[in-house]
């Protein structure tokens, strides 16, 4: 028959030279405390590449610690043991650990591992409250582990990337989100929105085996300052203008007009998602409406301001670069000669980036991950109720979409493909 420090040596994977010494329970405090000590004269594995050393090694003398583990129930539980020092000879002393020792100070393994998932999904101030520990602590432990499996990460097949901003905080704050378009994955996560988040980026890429003259694509806006940071930084590749960015150009033109022509006439009131969503993403209501403007006989600029749009959007359905291309032209023929002078307008900024247009013909990349990935980011942080610091930002950005191996850190750890 196995005792119950049998079982729960078993539950808790103690084995030789360690054992389970005593257990006690308090059910007033909803706590369960069990110690853990090590046999007289035991030998404990140690290596350290750095001084050239590995072997077996005796304890010098101990040290009392105590980690938080998965709760008993609903009851708290605590492990606690004496750790030795180890004398590896020549004067030289290194403190054990404990196999079932977290990386972050004061929890287990398992504990992290549960940790880390619950972050996933619930804001840590949530998660803190189930458990009873601190903020600082989670805190603690998400930006270690993210910054331990960043160090192991490999970029040295990375050749597309796609970049875009998000906002950080309230007001103007911004990070700019690096991701590996065909590992579906964030690789770098910076603040700002200049040229010269492309060259913090190009630094963290390099320090991750990454080689910036492999990039061969990068899908961004038509930032100036993303233009200027990829020509100067990474001169092989080609720039895409994603898609969604340029259709934004179009649809700021399209909402200039409608507001201009509301002032006219009260028919357009409460139109403007009407006008900036495809037909298909529409309410029955927002049909309705839709159709009682389209009928009504009168000759609104913003109808044929849309209708430029839905031309524009039919260019993308070309099967050939070449057709894509006289498609383009031909619509920037029709806008260009609309008398609208925002539409005008917008048509001249695409011109003036017309071969990162183009570029999309034969890469055919978008920046559609990115928005799922600030999606991602902005509901956690509304969970959160807002995230203040860079460095929590980063973290869980990492944590949600980085496709971090936390298993090669925690052999508990699940790993995720966003």
């Amino acid at each position: 028959m196995f005792s119950t420090k049998d079982l729960f040596a078993q539950a808790l994977q103690i084995e030789k030279p360690w054992f389970i010494e005593r257990m006690e329970f308090d059910l007033e405090k909803g706590k369960l405390d069990i110690w853990i000590d090590f046999a007289r004269g035991s030998l404990f594995h140690f290596e350290d590449a750095g001084l050239g050393i590995r072997g077996q090694f005796k304890a010098y003398d101990t040290t009392d610690k105590e980690w938080r583990h998965l709760n008993f129930f609903q009851y708290e539980c605590h492990l606690h043991a004496r750790i030795p020092r180890l004398d590896l000879g020549e004067g030289r002393y290194r403190q054990a650990t404990a196999p079932w020792e977290g990386v972050a100070n004061g929890f287990t393994l398992l504990f992290e591992a549960f940790l880390i998932e619950l972050v996933r999904v619930m804001p840590v101030n949530q998660v803190c409250k189930m458990f009873g520990v601190t903020n600082h602590k989670v805190w603690s432990l998400v930006k270690k582990y993210t910054n331990l499996g960043r160090e192991a990460a490999d970029y040295s097949a990375v050749n597309t990337i796609g970049l875009d901003e998000t906002a950080a905080r309230r007001g103007h704050d911004y990070v700019t989100l690096f991701v590996d378009l065909e590992e579906r994955r964030t690789l770098y996560v910076t603040a700002g929105k200049n040229s010269e988040t492309i060259a913090d980026f190009c630094t963290d890429f390099q320090a991750h085996k990454g080689v910036p003259s492999q990039i061969e694509q990068v899908s961004c806006d038509m930032s100036p300052a993303f233009i200027k940071g990829v020509e100067e930084n990474l001169p092989e590749a080609a720039i895409v203008f994603d898609r969604f960015h340029v259709t934004k150009v179009i649809n700021k033109a399209i909402d200039d007009i409608r507001k201009e022509e509301t002032k006219h006439n009260p028919l357009l009131k409460g139109s403007k998602y009407l006008f900036l969503s495809n037909q298909e993403n529409l309410s029955e209501k927002q049909r309705r409406k839709f159709d009682d403007i389209k009928i009504s006989g009168l000759n609104f600029k913003t109808m044929k301001a849309y209708h430029i749009r839905e031309a524009y959007q039919q260019i993308y359905k070309a099967k050939t670069p070449k057709i894509f291309e006289q498609m383009l032209i031909k619509w920037y023929f029709w806008a260009t000669h609309s008398r609208l002078s925002q539409m005008i307008k917008a048509a001249r900024t695409i011109k003036k980036h017309w071969q990162g247009v183009l570029n999309w013909a034969y890469q055919q990349i978008s920046n559609g991950l990115l928005e799922g990935f600030n999606s991602i980011f902005q509901a956690a942080k509304s969970k959160a109720r807002g995230y203040r610091r860079l460095d929590t930002i980063r973290a869980i950005i990492y944590l949600l979409t980085g496709k971090i191996d936390f298993s090669k850190i925690n052999r508990y750890c699940a790993t995720h493909s966003n």
